[in-house]
């Protein structure tokens, strides 16, 4: 099989989902002790959030290039940002890199019209509800992006960074996210993208009037599929 690169530590909650995710698919595609192929380059989440907080986007991107450039050598053939929001460096991550590097918003937007999905809810960081890096390319592929007004946002914001990366999990945050879903429900989404990674640790799809689209266990099943396809290539006529 091929091997998956994890830059993770983004948070290292969401990364250990990513791992338990691969290699529970993995083993249950090929049996036995079958498990995944992975090199993981793990950063500290508390120097990625000083450049996230002093905007200082080249510096986290030089630092998740090097984590790149760390999988590859041992022996990556493919790239995933374990991160929504850092997806905001991954240009500066694929330049740095031979390997491709497998974007999160384009297996959400395959996932969304999949199901014949035109217009979802984001329910992320404020960078990836308020800047274009991630809605655009969602719109590219002809999927409408709705987001929560300007109070919830920050809510939302807030509950990721002071409570879910830190792995705190409270039942009125996820009352209070709940909420918001039906709120871009009410606004016309038909399912809502959780686009921050930790944010399946929170939300109940019972509790929500719209399906999920879960970024986190779509990328990862989405690296499972190319890992998994190396076999078939090599072993088919």
């Amino acid at each position: 099989m091929h091997t998956t690169g994890l830059i993770g530590g983004l948070s290292w909650y969401s990364t250990a989902q990513y791992y338990r995710t691969i290699n529970e698919e993995t083993q249950r595609r090929l049996g036995g002790h079958g498990s995944a192929e992975i090199a993981m380059r793990s950063v500290d989440f508390a120097a990625v959030r000083e450049h996230q907080l002093r905007d200082d986007w080249p510096a986290a991107g030089r630092m998740l290039a090097a984590a790149g450039r760390d999988c590859e050598a041992a022996g990556a053939d493919v790239l995933l940002i374990c991160s929504n929001l850092m997806h905001k460096v991954a240009d500066d991550v694929a330049a740095a890199v031979t390997v491709p590097v497998l974007h999160i918003a384009d297996i959400v937007a395959a996932e969304a019209l999949g199901r014949g999905l035109t217009a979802v809810g984001l329910l992320a960081t404020r960078w990836v509800m308020e800047e274009p890096f991630y809605r655009d390319r969602l719109a590219a592929a002809g999927v409408r992006c709705l987001t929560p007004g300007a109070e919830d946002r920050a809510m939302v914001d807030r509950v990721i960074f002071e409570e879910l990366t830190q792995g705190t999990v409270r039942e009125e945050s996820a009352r209070a996210y709940a909420r918001v879903v039906a709120d871009l429900a009410d606004a016309g989404a038909q399912a809502v993208v959780l686009a921050c990674t930790e944010i399946e640790l929170l939300l109940r799809q019972e509790d929500c009037p719209v399906p999920f689209i879960d970024s986190m266990a779509l990328h990862a099943l989405a690296a499972v599929d190319l890992a998994l396809a190396a076999i078939v290539t090599s072993t088919g006529p």
